[in-house]
C-alpha cells in the first residue's frame, strides 16, 4: 500500500475524530462533552472535503458543528447549574455499557470479515448542487422532506422542552 498525502490526512483526521469521542464520552464535565462533540463534527466535515464533497463538508460545518453544538451548549447552560458534573457510573451501568460495546465491535467486525464487498471505483466529487437540492426537496420515493420535517418538529421540541426546564428553575 503506497502512503500518500490523502492517506496521512485521513488517519490525523480518523485518530482526531476516534481521541475526541472517546474524551467527549468519558469527561465528567458536560461542556467539555460538548465541546469534544463539536471537535468530532469539525473532524468529521474534514473528512468530507477531503472526499471533495464541498457541500456535505459545508452543511456539516454550518448546521451540525456550528447550529447543533450552540443548541447543545445554551441547553447545558439553561438547565445545569455551574460546574455541572456527570453523576458517577455504577459498577452494573458501566459492565453493562462496556458488554453492549464490545458486542456491537463484535457484529461489525464480524459482517465485515464475513461480507464480499464488491469491488467499485470511487470517484472524488459531487453532484451538482441544483441535483442536491431537488433530492432534498423531492416527495418521491427516495426524496428527503419527510426527514428534514421530522427533524425540525424535533429540533423545536427540543427547544420547547430546554426553555421549559429553565424557566422552572
Amino acid at each position: 500500500m503506497e502512503i500518500t498525502l490523502d492517506l496521512i490526512v485521513f488517519v490525523v483526521l480518523a485518530l482526531f475524530i476516534v481521541v475526541s469521542s472517546v474524551m467527549a464520552v468519558t469527561t465528567k464535565r458536560i461542556l467539555r462533552a460538548a465541546t469534544y462533540l463539536l471537535f468530532v463534527l469539525i473532524g468529521t466535515a474534514g473528512i468530507y472535503f477531503q472526499l471533495n464533497y464541498s457541500f456535505l463538508g459545508a452543511v456539516q460545518l454550518l448546521v451540525y458543528a456550528g447550529g447543533i453544538t450552540v443548541l447543545y451548549v445554551f441547553s447545558i447552560l439553561l438547565t445545569s447549574s455551574e460546574g455541572d458534573q456527570a453523576e458517577k457510573l455504577k459498577k452494573g451501568k458501566f459492565i453493562a455499557g462496556l458488554a453492549a460495546t464490545l458486542a456491537a465491535l463484535g457484529i461489525c467486525l464480524f459482517v465485515m470479515l464475513k461480507h464480499k464487498f464488491l469491488n467499485q471505483v470511487f470517484e472524488h466529487g459531487e453532484l451538482p448542487v441544483r441535483e442536491i437540492g431537488h433530492a432534498l426537496m423531492s416527495t418521491e420515493k427516495y426524496g428527503y422532506v419527510l426527514p428534514f420535517e421530522v427533524i425540525s418538529v424535533l429540533l423545536l421540541a427540543c427547544i420547547i422542552g430546554g426553555i421549559l426546564i429553565a424557566r422552572k428553575r
